[in-house]
């Protein structure tokens, strides 16, 4: 099945691909391994574009694929203009935007404006040309405090734990001067005061752009711009107050951004990763000058419960309302638990700093909410996004070996935090083979993360042909959401099937969405029920953990 209409018929104008679309996420290293290495690649990607053309999607988004010694996945950018040498060329980079608009699938690249790699030849010029020099200027280096320049500029603490400082070297080997980094000491962040700091991005946003690439994903976008006095974060702050989150400043870079998008003839697209309790302070980066959407967290931070996920909904849909922008909705991505284990837990909302080692999850009950929140989510106004993987079900990989472990939330956690790699295992295609599919069996290289036994299972081998699996929900139900016309547009209307714990809405006059997170089976109302997550009772009610569409 090909979807080339999807894009050569596109009317940007009247209805621009981006506020309904389907976009797909791919982690590079762990999506699909071309040459046996052991490490996916583009090649592995190229080879299962057909894939993500029957599943339904609109556009997929990388993760970083550029150079990088991948200190934290590949967000440790050291040259944004190379692929690193583990997933390919850049001719292929280009020959995979290319194959996939073919199928109609538009490409979304990562941007880190925040940070660079301390291997970038940037901070290399920095270190060697010492303290004044422009080359410092790039970057946050600053004297210590103390008499002899030992305390830290700041006691700032870093996103992944620890400090956000890390001391030089001179030639000399005495010690020199301090340098920022929110994240890890192999991330140094960017100084966005300069203006070669600003051209640099520009010039790699026409880069891409000039390739073929649709649009851009802004990591941790709200952080790159700091207050230049460099005060503690107070206790109390007010809006634009923080001095290294949400500046206000912020939004005149990400102008400046949008004129290069606009400059298209077809235009790209900014896609921000905000995370902002502020709704009003969210929805700024959303005007019509700066970023066309922005990540929804607020709703796959929830836990599993009615009033909360409706709570998290209207005040998405309200906070998205006065710019105009559609909404996001998402269930995970590379750096969150996934659902099917997230949704089996006591506790089933997510917080970084919660995760730890040894929680228990009932899978079968993580299973069948996530198949309903699957829906739920599909059925929303807005754009959906979908992490590699879920599409099958698969659960988050919890008992990877201690010395396999490779990020850095972990180690600079002490140990306490499992990290993130249980949701970047590679994927399985296959129900056997030496790594499942993942790559060649010709050429069996032990993958970058072991897989469990268990894995062949949940292939899409297994699940292909099933008609109660997890994959064939998701064709269904993306097939639907292109196909059911008051899922292209327009709002949202509640209504109450008789109980607190029922998730139900309207999408224009005929089509409904039900879900009930409760014990007691939901009545449905009258209508053709076009798809459901589970079976239903045998008198057609709706049971607990399910989520069923009507044509009413």
């Amino acid at each position: 099945m090909t979807t080339t209409s999807r894009l050569a018929g596109d009317d940007a104008a009247a209805h621009p691909w981006w506020r309904h679309a389907v976009i797909y996420q791919i982690y590079p290293r762990s999506f699909a391994d071309g040459n046996g290495d052991g490490t996916g690649d583009l090649a592995g990607v190229r080879a299962r574009l057909p894939y993500l053309a029957e599943l339904g999607v609109d556009a997929v988004w990388f993760t970083p694929w550029y150079a990088s010694p991948l200190a934290d996945g590949g967000y440790d950018v050291a040259d944004y203009r190379a692929i690193d040498p583990q997933f390919g060329t850049l001719e292929e980079a280009e020959a995979l935007i290319a194959e996939a608009a073919a199928l109609g699938i538009r490409t979304v690249v990562d941007v880190v404006p925040n940070h660079v790699s301390s291997e970038h030849a940037w901070f290399r010029a920095a270190l060697a040309a010492g303290p004044g020099s422009p080359e410092r200027a790039r970057f946050w280096f600053h004297d210590g405090l103390g008499e002899h320049g030992d305390t830290m500029p700041t006691n700032w603490q870093s996103s992944f734990q620890g400090t956000t400082w890390t001391r030089t070297k001179n030639p000399d080997g005495t010690p020199g001067q301090w340098y920022l980094h929110l994240f890890t000491p192999e991330q140094p962040d960017l100084n966005w005061e300069s203006p070669e700091v600003r051209q640099e991005h520009l010039d790699v946003l026409r880069f891409w752009f000039d390739r073929g690439a649709a649009g851009v994903r802004i990591d941790s976008a709200a952080l790159p711009v700091k207050d230049r006095a460099l005060p503690e974060v107070p206790e109390m702050h007010g809006p634009g107050e923080h001095p290294h989150l949400d500046r206000d400043e912020l939004h005149e870079i990400y102008r400046s951004w949008r004129a290069v998008a606009d400059s298209y003839a077809d235009p790209r697209i900014l896609v921000g990763e905000v995370w902002l309790p502020d709704t009003e302070r969210f929805a700024k980066y959303l005007r019509p000058d700066e970023m066309h959407t922005a990540f929804n967290f607020d709703f796959m931070v929830r836990p599993w419960d009615a009033a909360a996920l409706r709570e998290s909904i209207t005040a998405t849909l309200a906070a998205h309302a006065p710019v105009d922008a559609p909404a996001t909705w998402v269930l995970s991505n590379h750096d969150v638990t996934r659902p099917v284990t997230r949704y089996g837990r006591e506790d089933s909302s997510f917080d970084f700093a919660r995760k730890r080692f040894g929680t228990p999850t009932d899978l079968a009950v993580g299973t069948r909410r996530a198949r309903a929140a699957a829906m739920l989510t599909a059925a929303l106004p807005g754009a959906l996004y979908v992490y590699q993987g879920d599409e099958l079900g698969l659960p988050e990989v919890e008992d990877l070996p201690l010395e396999v472990l490779q990020d850095p939330m972990h180690f600079r956690s002490h140990g306490v935090d499992p990290g993130r790699d249980g949701c970047r295992v590679p994927l399985p295609w296959t129900r056997g083979g030496a790594s499942f599919g993942f790559g060649p069996d010709a050429a069996p290289a032990e993958p970058w993360l072991p897989q469990p036994s268990w894995w062949g299972g949940c292939s899409v081998e297994a699940q292909e042909h099933d008609p109660a699996s997890m994959l064939t929900l998701y064709r269904t139900m993306l097939r639907l959401r292109r196909t059911v016309p008051e899922l292209a547009s327009g709002g949202l209307a509640w209504f109450a099937p008789g109980a607190d714990d029922v998730v139900a809405f309207r999408r224009g006059a005929g089509f409904a969405c039900v879900v009930n997170l409760g014990s007691t089976p939901a009545v449905l109302p009258d209508g053709e029920v076009l798809l459901a997550s589970g079976p239903l009772t045998p008198d057609g009610a709706v049971p607990q953990d399910t989520a069923v569409w009507l044509r009413s």
